[in-house]
């Protein structure tokens, strides 16, 4: 099994996009308040096969369940899965790992990719930056928390076509300058 490593590159960069992307323009409105409570946790995986990776996964749904506070974990692919189709072929094995494994209605799966294209989606649509993020990305949400935050929205079905709008109001060049932007080594 590939090992999990602690502060890296990745766990930085993609701090700074849920900070300056997720957060700052709202694509997802329950993010702000687990940043400031300090209950995502960041795991940045060296996995490069799609076996070590959804092991991996499975690990972080077992350290949810030991850790009650946090309440979601970014899995962040440093080495593995650049090629968006591979990705998706974890995503899919990710999901069905995940009922096998009994999870199914304690966790659920969001997905991120550098070069992530919604299916319906042309490559040089700004929706797209809605999933798009420094590195490969497996969130894993909990259930119970995701279903009660929902009930206490005022229309969740809007926040994907507010996140859209949005994304296409600010256009492609503005999303690219602003992932570059947390891509950049810090100092």
């Amino acid at each position: 099994m590939t090992k999990l490593i602690n502060t890296t590159l990745a766990e930085q960069q993609t701090r700074l996009w849920v900070s300056n992307v997720i957060v700052k323009y709202n694509f997802c409105p329950f993010a702000r308040k687990e940043v400031e409570n300090n209950c995502i946790h960041y795991q940045t995986s060296l996995a490069t096969s799609i076996d070590d990776a959804v092991m991996e996964m499975i690990e972080q749904c077992i350290e949810l369940e030991r850790q009650p506070a946090r309440e979601t974990t970014l899995l962040m692919f440093e080495q593995g899965f650049a090629d968006f189709e591979a990705f998706l072929d974890l995503v899919d094995l990710a999901n069905a790992l995940l009922v096998a494994q009994g999870f199914e209605s304690k966790y659920q799966i969001a997905n991120f990719h550098p070069d992530y294209v919604f299916a319906d989606s042309d490559d040089s649509d700004a929706a797209n930056y809605t999933n798009r993020a420094p590195f490969p990305t497996l969130h894993l949400i909990r259930e119970a928390s995701m279903s009660a935050a929902l009930d206490e929205y005022d229309e969740p079905e809007s926040i994907p076509e507010h996140n859209i709008n949005l994304a296409r109001r600010k256009g492609i060049d503005f999303w690219q300058q602003l992932l570059a932007g947390c891509k950049k080594p810090s100092a």
